[in-house]
């Protein structure tokens, strides 16, 4: 049946799904990668649109689109495989029902945020909505709490098979009554049922078998579905906190002690556990954990109040691991930056296992595997957790190899030297840069869905004046000036006396970055409330890019000004990979070497050579540097004026380091005149005869 309440689908919309769809994802039972449907839709993009519109029209999902492959995979470090909880099933759907699931997912959290059917303090599966934000509001809540020497503890429970306990019936219901839709009551219903999986391993008879319950664990809606389904378990609680991540919950409490905030957990854990059964969904007990908190300036002896849930005793744990982030009780981040150390350092030692023999790596993947993917290791948590000395030390140590192993430069190149060359700044700089871009992030998020930048103090100045009403900010007035928040504008004193609160500390880095506006912009997923008045989403969206290039450059002038290069070397630092990266491994590590002045040439002796020749030993005129080889030297000018006769300078400023035929002429050149080649592979014929 028509329904008149669903708006036609737009092209627009079918463009955004596919830009956000990778083209390396695994394909469902039809095979069809998302690669297909772009090149369709890109030939003629009617024919993706009048296939997937009947289906929002009417409020349908085909049971053609309802069923998957189970991908059975064991789980690494089993003991035994006789059971199947030592196997992980990888759900893969058809992507063209992924495109109209990407699609409804816009929609319905719209719909969602508009009518108010996603609690402030649930976090995940929405734009916008990261575990940076979940952990940051807990942790926030944590030291305001103890500002009033208050005792602090928290209880994370996760919920027991959370997605496979999603009852159709019951979302149904829960949609119907907030006014949802009813094209979108419907399609979200007639995805749900009625669906069939087939599970894929060796031998396996390929029989489709009836998925009764749940959501499909691959769906792009399916954590949508489980946050609204899950909405009703979050409660209000006074001098405490309660923050999840799809099915990650927290219950944060405070009280005068430890034993009170045991009776206050166990309170709410009940309650909790009775609003889950109304719904049909339980926690898992034996995953439960319980730390109570401490100040680092605390020097009680540590608290050991256990927790009984459901004849299960729980006593407080020394560290938790929680999205990712690992919160020992003084939330000290030596700890987590400790496991980020050592999980890049595994990573770092597969990857370079994968180069092929001889050959290595060129620069420029070298080059993105760092940015891509060991730095976001290595840093995750940066942007919460401010790394200590120690911590830095290990980390910078890890950096500069990977900085080497992108360059090929040697062991005595200075450091400075090899992060400009890399392209790769110093770990110091990029957490700062890190932190910076989450101070902006939080500051332009929409507080009313953002729970950790609805933290942010009053005056600050967003687009926005909503603030959290659970927020245990207002505990911290009339404190002594010892306890009492350094006000966010304010610079930290030194010796730090006074500290701010940690979404304070955010805002305030933000502070160079506010220059010439009078108030942050907001970075919109979706429409505002209505009354809402704000500028323009795309002008705000704009100047918000703009601030992300304000912290870069700020990023750069870090770099310049705390890691300086010796004097002799001249090319500025760089986000960006150089050109002449893209060249063999080999050849790029040539360039590297000789401009960073320790290379092979007579100029750039070793430290060990006591007694060093720095004259050229092609025309034994004057010292061999990188200049003197690849411009003047007598001896190599056949191949310089056949190759480089337009090259003139090798500064920053050289059009050499910028335009491709130019960079492969260098590249022949060197090649062609074994120039910075180790001496046993220069030919005799390339060296002056001795006199």
């Amino acid at each position: 049946m028509n329904n008149p309440s669903a708006p036609p689908l737009m092209g627009e919309e079918i463009k955004a799904a596919l830009s956000t769809s990778s083209p390396s994802s695994a394909p469902g039972p039809d095979g069809i990668p998302y690669s297909v449907w772009k090149k369709v839709n890109l030939i003629n993009p009617s024919i993706i649109l009048h296939l997937l519109s009947p289906q929002v029209t009417f409020g349908y999902h085909p049971p053609s689109l309802k069923n998957a492959n189970g991908v059975v995979l064991e789980k690494p470090g089993k003991a035994s495989y006789d059971s199947p909880a030592s196997f992980r099933i990888i759900i893969l759907l058809k992507t063209i029902s992924k495109i109209l699931e990407r699609v409804m997912t816009v929609r319905l959290s719209a719909i969602a945020k508009s009518k108010g059917l996603l609690h402030p303090n649930q976090c995940g599966s929405l734009p916008g909505l990261s575990s940076t934000d979940a952990c940051l509001a807990l942790t926030h809540e944590i030291r305001t709490l103890q500002r009033p020497r208050l005792e602090v503890s928290t209880l994370f429970l996760d919920i027991k098979a959370g997605f496979d306990n999603v009852n159709p019936s019951t979302l149904r219901t829960r949609l119907l009554a907030s006014h949802v839709p009813s094209y979108m009551v419907d399609w979200v219903s007639s995805f749900l049922w009625e669906r069939t999986c087939t599970l894929v391993f060796q031998g396996s008879p390929n029989i489709s078998s009836p998925v009764s319950v749940g959501t499909p664990q691959a769906s792009l809606i399916s954590p949508l579905l489980f946050r609204l389904y899950v909405a009703p378990l979050h409660m209000s609680i006074p001098r405490g906190l309660m923050v999840s991540y799809v099915d990650d919950f927290s219950i944060t409490v405070a009280s005068p002690s430890y034993r009170g905030n045991i009776r206050r957990l166990q309170s709410l854990f009940t309650t909790l556990s009775q609003r889950g059964r109304d719904i049909g969904v339980s926690f898992s007990v034996p995953k439960t954990e319980l730390i109570h908190w401490r100040t680092p300036s605390q020097r009680t002896p540590r608290s050991k109040a256990p927790i009984v849930l459901e004849d299960h005793l729980f006593h407080p744990s020394e560290v938790v691991r929680w999205l990712g982030y690992w919160f020992t009780p003084a939330l000290s981040p030596t700890h987590h930056f400790r496991h980020r150390l050592s999980l890049a350092q595994a990573v770092f030692s597969f990857v370079k296992r994968l180069s092929s023999p001889g050959a290595g790596v060129r620069p420029f993947l070298c080059h993105r595997i760092a940015t891509g993917l060991l730095c976001l290791i290595l840093t995750y948590g940066a942007d919460l957790l401010t790394a200590t000395y120690t911590a830095l030390r290990g980390m910078n140590s890890f950096w500069h190899r990977v900085q080497r192993c992108t360059t090929n430069n040697s062991y005595s190149t200075p450091t400075s030297i090899q992060a400009r060359e890399a392209c790769l700044p110093p770990i110091v700089s990029y957490c700062r840069y890190r932190r910076r871009l989450a101070a902006l992030r939080v500051a332009c998020a929409p507080p009313y869905a953002n729970p950790a930048a609805a933290r942010l103090p009053p005056s600050f100045p967003s687009v926005s004046a909503f603030r959290a009403q659970d927020s245990s900010r207002h505990l911290t007035r009339g404190l002594s000036s010892v306890y009492l928040p350094l006000d966010w504008r304010t610079q930290v004193p030194s010796p730090p006396i006074r500290k701010h609160l940690l979404v304070d500390a955010l805002a305030h880095l933000t502070i160079p970055l506010q220059e010439g506006l009078s108030r942050l912009p907001l970075v919109l997923h979706s429409l505002p409330p209505s009354g809402t008045d704000i500028p323009p989403p795309d002008r705000m969206k704009k100047t918000y890019k703009a601030l992300q290039a304000r912290a870069r450059h700020m990023l750069l002038q870090d770099w310049a000004e705390e890691d300086p290069a010796p004097p002799y070397y001249d090319y500025p630092p760089s986000l960006a990979p150089h050109p002449f990266m893209g060249l063999g491994k080999f050849l790029a590590g040539r360039i590297h070497q000789m401009r960073s002045a320790k290379s092979y040439l007579a100029a750039h002796p070793s430290w060990s050579d006591e007694d060093p020749n720095l004259t050229c030993p092609r025309c034994e005129n004057e010292p061999e540097t990188f200049q003197h080889a690849i411009l003047s030297c007598p001896g190599r000018r056949r191949d310089r004026d056949l190759l480089l006769k337009d090259v003139s300078s090798l500064g920053q400023d050289s059009n050499l380091w910028t335009e491709p035929p130019l960079l492969r002429a260098l590249g022949e050149y060197i090649t062609t005149t074994r120039t910075g080649f180790p001496p046993e592979m220069i030919p005799d014929h390339l060296l002056l005869p001795p006199p």
